[in-house]
């Protein structure tokens, strides 16, 4: 942050020196995990349970799960 004057009136200075800087940067630097699907995709896979439960069945299906 540049200073106090810069920041919007909802976030309070306070709250902002309490934070550590790169806190999350080795996490961040090993990457993501995110990914992000097709709208038209949505109503198959409304959520990560979803998701995970038809990537375990195709691995499953096809010998990748150790």
């Amino acid at each position: 942050m540049s200073n106090d004057e810069d920041m919007r009136p909802e976030y309070p200075a306070a709250l902002i020196r309490s934070g550590v800087r790169g806190k999350y940067v080795e996490r961040y630097r090993e990457g993501t995990n995110v990914v992000l699907i097709d709208p038209e995709l949505k109503r198959l896979f409304p959520n990560a349970e979803a998701v995970n439960r038809a990537l375990r069945a195709y691995a499953k299906e096809h010998d990748m799960l150790t």
